[in-house]
């Protein structure tokens, strides 16, 4: 059986994580449950480098704040 590794963001501060199994993810650096699965692949967030992590995640809370408004 394969696993997948799923890459969620927190909508709070951004921070990313990578899961296996689990479906109610909790950002490690603020607290903050339930994390969101994004659209990212594990191995696309693999060859990403640091800054463009960071850039992923600013731009992905810019987008999602402006829904909510």
């Amino acid at each position: 059986t394969e696993i997948r590794m799923k890459v969620y963001i927190c909508p709070n501060c951004g921070w990313i994580r990578i899961v296996s199994r689990r479906k109610n993810v909790e950002c490690f650096k603020c607290g903050d449950l339930p994390m969101v699965l994004t659209k990212l692949s594990y191995e696309k967030i693999g060859r990403m480098t640091e800054q463009e992590r960071s850039d992923y995640a600013k731009t992905w809370l810019y987008l999602h704040a402006a829904k909510k408004d």
